[in-house]
Order: C-alpha cells, then sequence, then structure tokens
C-alpha cells in the first residue's frame, strides 16, 4: 500500500472534498482522483462515495488502520533522521499542562528553549516524530507503575516525579473536610470534564472499574489547559475536579481532600526517542540530568 496514497485518502476523507483536498495537499484535483483511484484498484475495494464525498464501510475500516500507519512511517523517519543529525544547540520540550511542575520547569536550559503545551497523548507523538525533543507526559497510574502510552515509536520514558492525588470540590462542600475520600464515594457526584487540563473523565471511569463505565457525570467541560482554571471552576461549584495535590492546594475557596482509596499516583515522566545507539547530548543530555538530579 503506498503511503502517499493513503495520504491522500485520509485527506479527502477528513476534508469530504477533491478540490479541498488537492488544495491542502498542493496538487491538482485530477491528481487527486487518480490517487484514489489507485488505492481502490490497489485494495480492490471501493473507498469512497462521490457524491456526497464520504468514506464507504471498506474506507471507514480503512480509516481505523491509516493514522497509526502514517504515523508509524513518519516516526520511522524522524529515528533514522537522527542517526545523521548534528548536536542541537536548542531544545524543544512538548509537555502536558500537569507535567509542568516548578521542578520540571526548573530543569529547563537557561536559553534557547522552546516549550510547547500538548494533550497528552500528542506528547509522544511529537517526540516520535521529531517535533520535540523530549517530552514530558503525566497521568495516573498505581504507585511505581511505568505511564500506559500509545505505541507510536521507540521511545525511552525515565519516571522524574510521583505526587499524591487529590479532590477538590468547595470548602463549604460536605465533603471538604473529611481526611480522604475513596472514587467508591463520588461515582455518583457532578464532576468537572477537562482532558486538557486535569484527569479526565474517561481515565476515572477506567481506573474506577465499574459498572460499563459508567457514573462520573460531567457538569461542565472545561477545554482550556490551565490547571489553576480548573481548580477556581471546582472552588466555585462547578463539579469536582482530581489533581496532583501540589496542584491543588492554595486554590482560593477550595478544599483539596487526598484520594485514598484506590491506590493511585500522579506520575511525571521524561520521554526521549530510543534506539539511536548513541547518548543524548546538549542540552538534552542537561535537562535529562537536571529532572534525574
Amino acid at each position: 500500500m503506498d503511503p502517499h496514497l493513503l495520504r491522500t485518502y485520509v485527506t479527502v476523507a477528513r476534508l469530504a472534498s477533491f478540490s479541498e483536498a488537492a488544495r491542502d495537499l498542493g496538487y491538482t484535483q485530477s491528481a487527486v482522483s487518480q490517487h484514489i483511484a489507485a488505492l481502490e484498484s490497489d485494495l480492490g475495494l471501493p473507498l469512497l462515495t462521490r457524491r456526497p464525498v464520504a468514506p464507504t464501510p471498506a474506507g471507514e475500516r480503512l480509516l481505523e488502520h491509516a493514522g497509526a500507519l502514517l504515523l508509524r512511517l513518519e516516526a520511522a523517519r524522524a529515528d533514522l533522521d537522527r542517526f545523521a543529525a548534528a548536536p542541537r544547540a536548542t531544545l524543544d520540550v512538548a509537555a502536558s499542562p500537569l507535567a509542568l511542575t516548578p521542578r520540571t520547569l526548573a530543569a529547563l536550559p537557561a536559553s534557547g528553549v522552546t516549550l510547547r503545551a500538548l494533550p497528552r497523548e500528542g506528547v509522544p507523538v511529537a517526540v516520535a516524530t521529531g517535533e520535540a525533543d523530549a517530552g514530558l507526559v503525566e497521568g495516573i497510574a498505581a504507585p511505581s507503575d511505568p505511564l500506559r502510552l500509545a505505541d507510536v515509536a521507540p521511545l525511552a520514558a525515565t519516571r522524574v516525579a510521583e505526587e499524591p492525588l487529590a479532590v477538590v470540590l468547595p470548602v463549604h462542600h460536605p465533603l471538604a473536610d473529611r481526611p480522604g475520600l475513596r472514587l467508591d464515594d463520588l461515582v455518583d457526584a457532578r464532576w468537572l470534564d477537562a482532558p486538557d487540563a486535569g484527569i479526565s473523565l474517561d481515565r476515572l471511569r477506567a481506573v474506577h472499574g465499574g459498572p460499563g463505565g459508567r457514573g462520573f457525570r460531567d457538569a461542565l467541560r472545561y477545554e482550556g489547559t490551565d490547571t489553576r482554571t480548573l481548580a477556581a471552576l471546582a472552588a466555585a461549584g462547578h463539579g469536582l475536579a482530581l489533581l496532583p495535590l501540589p496542584a491543588a492546594q492554595g486554590v482560593p475557596g477550595a478544599a483539596a481532600v487526598p484520594l485514598v482509596a484506590p491506590r493511585l499516583v500522579h506520575r511525571t515522566e521524561l520521554l526521549l526517542p530510543a534506539g539511536t545507539g548513541r547518548e543524548p547530548s546538549g542540552p538534552v543530555a542537561e535537562f535529562a540530568r537536571r529532572l534525574k538530579g
């Protein structure tokens, strides 16, 4: 399967237009049509209806594979490019918002740094494809367990920190004076859904393991990346939030009650490309050394 044809197909399916895909890819519309026809001929199946432009059932199934296939190819190219690349004098870091703590920020070199906040799932992709030299990713896990990350490419993950978790709620909430809280007691509570700034409700449902993944109703969805805004929303009574204890403390009007069951921690990991056959050097090595120190 020619990856160029596959990339054209994904673009046409995403934009639902041959002409828009041609503009996006810098091809003529005729070339796009030829690419789709060649891919359909190769697979022996129609992949798109033409009026309107939409994936067929076979095309939908191909889309389920296409993203991972194209990402792997891009990661493979970036991995091989690193063998011939000269040592870099600058550092590009991709990080999920909750990984940006005083400790990780203090580890950054004094100059020559570009820092980008990305959703959690975007951090391994950025490192794998060469868009970032290093990544900081975080999530919830059992104590001392590694994070479960998508297998996008060979990456080396190193533990940076493990912190307790806390439920953030208004100071006058009936549960605010508890010494600790259990997820079992909060399944029917109203929660803030903030996948990019806090712990997503999907993750809470997964670790709780309740019937059919139900519970943890969302009262408000926050699509920003500012953790302090998320905590302020919890303090204002818009829903509960789960955050690392250091990030949950000191928010005006909010109480941070430790999560005591299940036994979970908030884990932060440093991601670096693996398998290049040489140790990191320059700003990447300095950053890694400071994080491990």
